[in-house]
């Protein structure tokens, strides 16, 4: 069934959906906060986010009473070598988009989340044994034929678009399959991140380059990456956990939609006929996706209030 069309507030796929919303609104709106950042180099930027990523969640943890679970978690050592490729690979993602986010390649980027929906779908089809609906079919091939169109004019950041778009499906999938909660995964992943992070802190340091101490607004806009990062993995995750693959991949499209609105009217990046094109195609699939759920849950409703 379905995400928008289960019945009851409470029922996971519902919270999936939720969940799901408020992290693509997040991962959208990052631009906005790695511009702010332009002056510090993409590396301190990423180690700097892991960082204060274990400080952030290691508080969230203590609050809600979770060292229990996440000992149990780290004594799992399926577990944390599925989390420890996890890390490597949203580590990649992170590299990468936020480098193409300074260097004004912020169409790219969007143009990887918009592939990454497609990514998923295969990936859950293939891995998963999920199966498109008639639907979900023609907006999966809809939104393809748009993406198509818009890949075939990007050639020069394409690979950044593919970097994004391969790197984060399969993370996405692998948070799906590890049997770990999203705050305790996410827990493990920073720290199998952090030694690393922490090392290359240390090494710009001594080269005189590392950016934070310097200045104490800067330094508190540095350190609160670990909120802008944990909190959209944690819906994320916990989203990804609650509904299936292909849904999640569609509801992907509000990410690179925001990003690509702030390439276009914040940042002056140059807009195409290839780029409008791939929109008409995005939003028609959009419309078809949500006027296919808006018929089911109707559907699933009316059966409810007759078998009243």
């Amino acid at each position: 069934m379905n995400a928008l069309s289960t019945s009851g507030r409470g029922t996971p796929a519902r919270l999936g959906l939720y969940y799901g919303l408020g992290a693509y609104a997040a991962w959208g709106l990052l631009p906005v906060y790695f511009k702010l950042l332009g002056s510090v180099g993409a590396g301190e930027v990423v180690a700097q986010r892991v960082v204060w990523s274990v400080v952030f969640i290691a508080i969230l943890i203590a609050l809600r009473g979770s060292f229990p679970v996440l000992r149990a978690a780290l004594a799992n050592r399926r577990a944390v070598a599925l989390l420890a490729v996890s890390a490597l690979l949203i580590a990649v993602n992170w590299l990468v988009y936020i480098w193409a986010v300074m260097q004004g390649h912020v169409l790219a980027a969007s143009l990887g989340y918009f592939l990454n929906p497609l990514v998923n779908v295969a990936l859950g089809m293939i891995f998963l044994r999920e199966r498109l609906g008639r639907v979900q079919g023609v907006a999966v091939l809809l939104a393809g034929i748009g993406v198509l169109v818009l890949a075939t004019q990007a050639t020069e950041g394409l690979w950044i678009s593919l970097v994004l778009a391969v790197s984060f499906s399969l993370y996405g999938l692998v948070r799906k399959i590890v049997p770990v909660e999203s705050l305790e995964g996410l827990a493990i992943e920073t720290l199998i991140l952090a030694p690393f992070a922490l090392g290359w802190l240390v090494w710009i340091g001594r080269q005189g380059t590392l950016a934070f101490g310097h200045d104490l607004g800067f330094s508190l806009l540095l350190a609160a990456a670990g909120v802008f990062t944990a909190v959209p993995l944690l819906l994320f995750a916990a989203a990804a956990r609650r509904m299936p693959y292909v849904e999640l991949g569609l509801l992907q499209y509000l990410a690179p939609m925001l990003q690509f609105l702030l390439a276009v009217l914040v940042y002056g990046e140059t807009m195409t006929t290839a780029h409008l094109i791939c929109f008409g195609f995005i939003w028609t699939a959009l419309a078809v996706y949500a006027g296919g759920n808006i018929a089911e849950l109707r559907r699933v409703r009316a059966l409810e209030r007759a078998a009243v």
